[in-house]
């Protein structure tokens, strides 16, 4: 907890209480189901909710935003990001449903009111969102596919709406068809060697009607 304190010192009483419970919660579902393995459960808050807070670092959501969190397995990085910005929707989607089950007590066990969980494949969500996240759950041709006529036609932030991609490694021969790409190197943020090779990856898409 002191590592999220570090980055983001400027949290509410609330957001804090919420940021503490969540290892207890993550601890006693993942015995019942297990969705996190036991190395990451010891290290919750260094590899998994200060990895979501990197969007956090690149981004400031507006309140209203709407995002989707695709491929949210264990509620990363949505369920952090929902903590941190408290008057925007999250839509987690997780085609597993029994890690859905562990984000649902989840949510519930923090009380969070701006989170929404649906058991599916991306692809048959209706809905348009201002950006869409996830960490590294497909290459980024196949993961554009899978959003294709997802993304909202308003702009209601001052990164224009699209995907907001968390991965890691040499990204040249994956998004070499994307220039309008902007990678954000996670060290630049946090000082831990776990973000040593960790990025933000900004990807802007039209909206299609």
């Amino acid at each position: 907890m002191e590592l999220i304190l570090k980055y983001f010192p400027d949290l509410t009483e609330d957001q804090i209480n919420k940021f503490k419970q969540l290892e207890s919660l993550y601890q006693d579902w993942n015995l019942k189901i297990n969705v996190v393995s036991r190395k990451d459960i010891d290290e919750l808050y260094l590899r998994h909710v200060l990895h979501s807070l990197g969007i956090a670092k690149v981004m400031t959501f507006n309140d209203g935003s709407k995002i989707l969190d695709v491929g949210t397995g264990g509620g990363f990085p949505g369920i952090p990001l929902a903590i941190m910005f408290p008057e925007c929707s999250f839509h987690l989607v997780d085609s597993i449903a029994k890690k859905l089950k562990v984000v649902n007590e989840v949510v519930e066990g923090l009380g969070l009111t701006n989170v929404k969980t649906t058991h599916s494949r991306v692809e048959a969500i209706d809905d348009q969102f201002d950006f869409i996240v996830s960490r590294a759950v497909a290459i980024m041709p196949t993961f554009v596919h899978w959003v294709k006529g997802k993304i909202a036609r308003t702009q209601n932030n001052d990164l224009k709406n699209g995907i907001l991609y968390l991965k890691g490694g040499d990204l040249t021969e994956e998004l070499k068809d994307y220039r309008t790409t902007t990678i954000y190197n996670l060290s630049d943020y946090f000082s831990e060697d776990f973000y040593e090779t960790k990025k933000v990856v900004h990807l802007p898409l039209k909206y299609r009607g």
